[in-house]
């Protein structure tokens, strides 16, 4: 299928939602991290915080495609919901829906971007199948809460 010509306007809009979202998520995770308690603490608190270090890798990403395009990173952070339920349960699913909403943005993006830039389709995929890992632990690690 041939290359088609690549909104660069869209595709920059869509770049700064997904650099909000990962943003969120390094405060979320971190919030959430500085939350848990009980004696499954110490691997879910090491998982958050790698959660938070791996959506701020995804922010910086993001902000290096966005002016590599001429775009102007957002300085804001998506909303963040305050619950203010901390339980492990309570965590682990507001963790879930943050990253199913990442994966609804990635393939936003995906839509833009496909056929018309090989790098940017195969980055937006990459991220894409990182987010459903996610999903996948999230879901298994909710099992025990009865979620899952």
């Amino acid at each position: 299928m041939p290359l088609r010509e690549l909104d660069v306007k869209r595709t920059i809009a869509l770049l700064n939602a997904v650099l909000e979202h990962e943003l969120a998520g390094v405060v979320r995770y971190t919030h959430y991290a500085l939350m848990v308690t009980g004696p499954n603490r110490l691997p879910i608190v090491g998982f958050l915080k790698a959660q938070a270090a791996e959506s701020l890798l995804h922010a910086q990403q993001v902000g290096e495609l966005l002016t590599g395009l001429e775009g102007h990173p957002s300085l804001r952070i998506a909303p963040i919901v305050e619950s203010n339920e901390h339980s492990t349960r309570a965590l682990l699913t507001e963790s879930l829906n943050h990253e199913l909403e990442a994966v609804k943005l990635y393939k936003e993006l995906l839509a833009v971007v496909e056929n018309a830039s090989i790098y940017l389709e195969e980055f937006t995929r990459t991220q894409i199948g990182q987010e459903e890992r996610h999903q996948i632990e999230l879901k298994k690690m909710l099992r025990d809460y009865g979620d899952g």
